[in-house]
């Protein structure tokens, strides 16, 4: 064989090993890639849940709140009808019986 075709041959077979070098890389890099979205989607999942979890608590706060509020309320108009009731009486010169122990 000629130097010229030995040459030839060995700048061929140096290309192919630069391109199996290429395809490795690009398969390693794929596999990560894949490994990277997987991961990706488990972590959206737990985030997902967690944020779940974290609105439910935040619900059961809101309707316990929305409850004290609620009461509160409703006491002070209890309050204010009782305020009324007895300046109405007051007026017809009645009044509440109050038990004194």
């Amino acid at each position: 064989m000629s130097v010229e075709k030995m040459a030839k041959v060995e700048e061929s077979c140096q290309r192919a090993r630069e391109l199996k070098k290429m395809v490795d890389r690009w398969r390693n890099s794929h596999a990560h890639c894949l490994w990277q979205m997987t991961l990706s989607q488990r972590r959206n999942l737990y985030a997902t849940l967690r944020m779940q979890d974290t609105m439910a608590q935040e619900l059961v706060l809101a309707n316990k709140q929305l409850l004290v509020v609620r009461q509160a309320a409703l006491h002070q108009l209890f309050e204010k009808e009782h305020r009324q009731y007895q300046q109405e009486l007051n007026q017809m010169g009645k009044a509440f019986y109050v038990e004194r122990l």
